[in-house]
């Protein structure tokens, strides 16, 4: 089966560096015209670069989206370029953890801004348009702490969890209207934030060697790869995915105990 979105556009936060840059490439590879947002513009330039090297459309917008102008002005670049958004990925965000005591409230709002709110905000902003046009698609990736928190995995594992009750409110609205709303719950997968955590351990460990050991926790033995996780995504906002709605999916090589 071969996976299509001949026509599509798609708006992807986060969308300069790991999963979002994989999915955007995937996406253009797919026929989707692409939207990659993200705060800064030398990531931007390099992911733009890449993705219309291979002939994709593509238009980077650097925006910070943890604020409502910031939201707004991502969405309206869209449009302006691309007359419409069809599918809308809420990929921004950070892994924010600390003792829950410590963390103060600038702290919350500050996750809860780039997390929760920036998700509300394009979606009330691409909803009714999709609605008017009778096809949408909206992915908010999560990650497995939204199901399954443990200690220490706050702020993420609340703002995720909000996520996830976000998901099934829009994927409830959006049925009737053929758009469809499901979460990503992303494990352990190699991507830019393992590149930085890898070199400010200070380990002796090569990055393949920080990666091997990080997999010794995984089921399937090995972290996964951004263009695993890309796979997913692509099927769930192309019409091959179109009587899934509502969903929370892992993407985790089976090691979140919550299915």
């Amino acid at each position: 089966m071969e996976v299509r979105l001949d026509g599509r556009v798609a708006l992807i936060t986060g969308g300069s560096m790991g999963l979002g840059r994989a999915m955007g490439e995937m996406f253009a590879a797919s026929g989707a015209a692409v939207v990659l947002v993200a705060r800064r513009a030398e990531p931007l330039e390099a992911a733009r670069a890449a993705i219309a090297a291979k002939g994709g459309a593509v238009l980077p917008v650097a925006a910070d989206i943890a604020t409502a102008d910031g939201c707004k002005a991502a969405y309206a670049a869209a449009v302006e370029q691309f007359g419409r958004v069809d599918i809308l990925v809420n990929n921004a965000g950070k892994s924010a953890t600390a003792p829950f005591e410590t963390i103060d409230d600038a702290a919350w709002q500050d996750d809860l801004d780039l997390k929760l709110f920036a998700a509300i905000r394009l979606a009330r902003l691409a909803f009714p348009d999709m609605k008017a046009r009778s096809w949408g698609r909206i992915i908010n990736v999560l990650n497995t702490h939204a199901k399954a928190p443990g200690p220490r995995s706050a702020p993420t594992s609340v703002s995720r969890a909000a996520g996830l009750a976000l998901t099934k409110v829009l994927a409830h609205e959006g049925a009737p209207h053929n758009v469809l709303v499901n979460a990503l719950l992303v494990g352990q997968i190699d991507s830019d934030q393992w590149i930085r955590q890898h070199a400010a351990s200070g380990s002796n460990q090569t990055y393949a060697e920080f990666l091997a050991e990080k997999g010794k926790a995984i089921p399937m033995g090995r972290v996964g790869r951004a263009e695993e996780f890309a796979s997913v995504a692509c099927l769930l906002v192309s019409d091959a995915g179109g009587y899934v709605t509502g969903t929370a999916i892992n993407v985790d090589g089976g090691r979140s105990p919550i299915t």
